[in-house]
């Protein structure tokens, strides 16, 4: 009888492949394929060598990406045959220190096996609010550094008991070396604090008190995994009013958390897409249209159709809801401007006004990390802020670099993207950075991730706005340093460039670029541009016509100053000072005339191509006049205002020399009488333009990008146009399509320069 040969083989596997139960799925699979050997996690990722018969390494081979965990990714195996060592045994070995690559894992929502162990009374986790398992809880809010060890994590200051270590190290268990792995003997504690540090309750009464202050109106702190929410009874008009007054948050939409996707569908009407996504692991908040239904408050997302919802994440706020007969106002802990607070004693340091009480543990969040936001357009999912259950988020890159960029992003709804080896790898959204404390967030972050991966940059990229906060650090931190590269990318060609990375696209494409502004090449705002683009270059082929902000930011929060512009670029003063319109007679005629004296001589108002304010514009044309609570505010009044309308035709436009006029439309707006109807035949105008401009471009991939794409009546009607025309068209769909993916643009430049 022959004996078949013993070979053995190394193995280094690449991607999400820590925190996600790598280790011991690599473990029973070897077990099962009679292979010895071992499995370690490095700063790379995975290594492993594995011995035995061929055929059952070639199964093992085989298995080892057709049943990786649900929550790994694997971006490349690495094999390389090597001398064979007559071992008896598979063996997990401690985790070695290499150079750190390995992908970070976002957190992850509590998961079926420890939500029905939780609600078991029989089980020792029955009602523990920090259950977990290899399969879900929290990553990268938790850890210090890599590997992904307990040593390296917030929870390394909890020492297991007894049975939480037995589960620890049995391979063959669904908590084998799951980092935040506890109980209620040894894990993080749970309490009910006031803002004077008084503990009013702990454990299962802290949860029971909370209830009974959110019963009475009250609103009330929770910690959760990234930062802390202020809640409310979101069907409770009083206490939402007293929030949203508290808070200074006039009437920017407020998320909703319910307990029960069967709630969820009491007050909002889903298409299928939209309930996956609201289902899926990553617990999004998703934008869906309201149901006609007085259930909710009135005042959770005024004057809009739409609402953001979203299902508990974490086992706390599963036990809570369950406690409850409403859903809850769940919107992010901080002030205006600022990131989401990460500890109670700056909570009530800050937020004392807002709320005299926190539900709170103490678990040290290192990195906060904020909701993720998405919603559904047509058969496209949006992402509009892409955190919590993402991020991190890595791409492996299909040819290494030998230079480790840091690209900066923008300065709204700011990120960072890093670029090294065969990884790029997408922060967070980390805010708009427009105050101190924002950007001193950012640079935490930016620290955080130069440890995890023990980066330094010889590439730096920013945006080209030379007030950006970033653009100023950047150009300093480069003079500082001589030997840094650094690159500054247009804002628009990044939002094409985002598109294009995450589509992994390296061709030429026609991009539209719509967004509220962005800094131009020529020095003026740039916002409505069509792009010839590709990875290491572009030309302005076309842009919306320039309109005029009078008085410069205050137009951004004030529409009918756009709306004046707009009618000063079609009309004679004294024809304007005639008018009998909601728009003309919000002004008195005396302030017609000095905003058409400021408007001839260009005094404090800068020009711009902005889709985005030509939006605030056609706004103020309908009829709304009134001052803006948010940015995107009009855009999102006329999506809700567009259903009312079952108009298919587009108003008038002209394209001469590249530029795209839109004077035609405002006359014809002037004739309208129903706001719906100028809504939709506004949108219908934007999706013509996209259309019709590509048509003279044929054979070009069409590339849509920028804040203006969050609009999902525009997206939807402009890709359905394309399917039907079989144009090849891309969308960001994992990626944030605003500015929060700027910064992977500008990486994905980088790149592809020479320089």
């Amino acid at each position: 009888m022959s004996v078949e040969p013993i070979f053995r083989v190394k193995l280094e596997i690449k991607g999400v492949v820590q925190g996600v139960g790598f280790r011991p799925f690599v473990y029973k699979l070897a077990l099962k394929g009679e292979l010895v050997g071992y499995v370690l996690n490095n700063g790379s990722g995975v290594v492993a060598e594995v011995e035995g018969e061929r055929k059952n390494i070639e199964a093992f081979l085989a298995d080892l990406e057709l049943f990786a965990p649900p929550l790994s990714r694997i971006d490349s195996v690495t094999t390389r045959e090597i001398d064979p060592r007559s071992e008896v045994a598979f063996e997990i070995k401690t985790s070695k220190a290499t150079s750190a690559s390995a992908m970070v894992s976002p957190d992850v929502s509590v998961c079926d096996d420890c939500r029905e162990e939780m609600r078991d009374p029989k089980n020792r986790r029955h009602e523990y609010p920090f259950i977990n398992c290899v399969n879900c809880g929290p990553r990268y809010t938790i850890l210090k550094r890599l590997p992904y060890d307990r040593a390296n994590t917030s929870m390394s200051e909890f020492e297991m008991c007894v049975d939480c270590q037995e589960e620890y190290e049995d391979p063959v268990d669904r908590r084998y070396h799951a980092q935040p792995i506890g109980c209620r003997k040894c894990g993080p504690k749970l309490k009910l604090v006031n803002s004077s540090g008084e503990v009013l309750a702990e454990e299962r009464l802290a949860i029971a008190k909370t209830r009974d202050s959110l019963e009475c109106g009250k609103s009330v702190a929770i910690k959760g995994l990234g930062g802390f929410h202020l809640v409310c009874d979101a069907t409770n008009e009083e206490a939402v009013k007293k929030l949203r007054l508290n808070k200074n948050r006039p009437t920017k939409p407020l998320a909703v958390m319910f307990k029960s996707i069967q709630e969820i569908k009491k007050v909002a009407l889903l298409s299928q897409k939209e309930e996956a996504l609201i289902l899926s692991k990553e617990r999004p908040i998703v934008i869906v249209s309201k149901k006609d239904s007085n259930y909710l408050a009135a005042s959770i997302a005024p004057n809009i159709d739409k609402i953001g919802v979203f299902l508990p994440y974490e086992p706390l706020r599963e036990l809570l809801l369950e406690k409850l007969d409403f859903p809850i106002v769940a919107t992010s802990a901080n002030l205006s401007d600022e990131p989401i607070i990460r500890d109670e004693k700056e909570l009530f340091e800050k937020l004392s006004f807002v709320v005299g009480e926190a539900l709170t543990h103490d678990r040290e969040i290192v990195n906060a990390c904020d909701d993720s936001v998405a919603r559904i357009a047509g058969e496209e999912t949006l992402t509009l802020r892409m955190a919590r259950g993402y991020a991190p988020k890595s791409f492996h890159l299909k040819n290494a670099t030998g230079k480790k960029i840091l690209a900066l992003g923008g300065r709204q709804k700011s990120s960072m993207t890093l670029a090294f080896g065969e990884s790029m790898i997408l922060s967070p959204h980390i805010g708009d950075l427009n105050s101190i404390d924002s950007f001193e967030y950012f640079l935490r972050t930016m620290e955080t991730f130069k440890t995890f991966y023990d980066f330094e940059p010889d590439v730096i990229v920013c945006d080209k706005h030379p007030n950006y906060e970033t653009t100023k650090w950047a150009r300093a931190y480069a003079k500082e340093n001589q030997k840094i590269e650094l690159i500054e990318v247009q804002h628009h060609y990044a939002h094409a460039l985002a598109c294009m990375a995450e589509c992994s696209l390296d061709e030429k494409a026609l991009a539209f670029c719509f967004d509220g502004t962005g800094y131009g090449e020529d020095g003026t705002l740039w916002g409505g541009e069509v792009l010839l683009a590709s990875p290491s270059e572009y030309e302005r082929v076309c842009h919306f016509k320039e309109l005029t902000l009078l008085g410069g930011e205050k137009a951004i929060k004030e529409p009918r100053r756009v709306g004046l512009a707009l009618l000063f670029e079609c009309f004679e003063l004294d024809k304007i000072l005639e008018m009998d319109s909601a728009l003309a007679r919000s002004f008195s005629k005396q302030e017609i005339k000095t905003f058409y004296a400021m408007f001839a001589r260009g005094a404090s108002s800068p020009k711009s191509s902005s889709i985005g304010r030509l939006f605030d514009g056609v706004f103020a044309l309908s009829g709304y006049v009134e001052k803006l609570g948010y940015e995107g505010e009009s855009g999102l009044i006329m999506e809700s205002l567009s259903k009312f309308s079952n108009a298919l035709e587009s108003y008038s436009y002209t394209i001469q020399n590249g530029v795209i006029d839109w004077r035609d439309m405002v006359c014809e707006i002037l004739e309208e009488e129903d706001a719906s109807e100028i809504s939709l035949k506004f949108i219908n105008t934007i999706s013509k333009i996209i259309v019709d401009v590509s048509a003279k471009y044929p054979g070009l991939p069409v590339i849509l990008s920028g804040g203006v794409f969050q609009n999902a009546t525009l997206v939807a009607k402009t890709s359905q146009a394309f399917a039907k025309e079989k144009r090849r068209y891309y969308v960001q769909e994992k990626t944030p399509v605003n500015d929060g993916g700027i910064s992977l643009g500008q990486a994905y430049f980088a790149l592809h320069n020479k320089g």
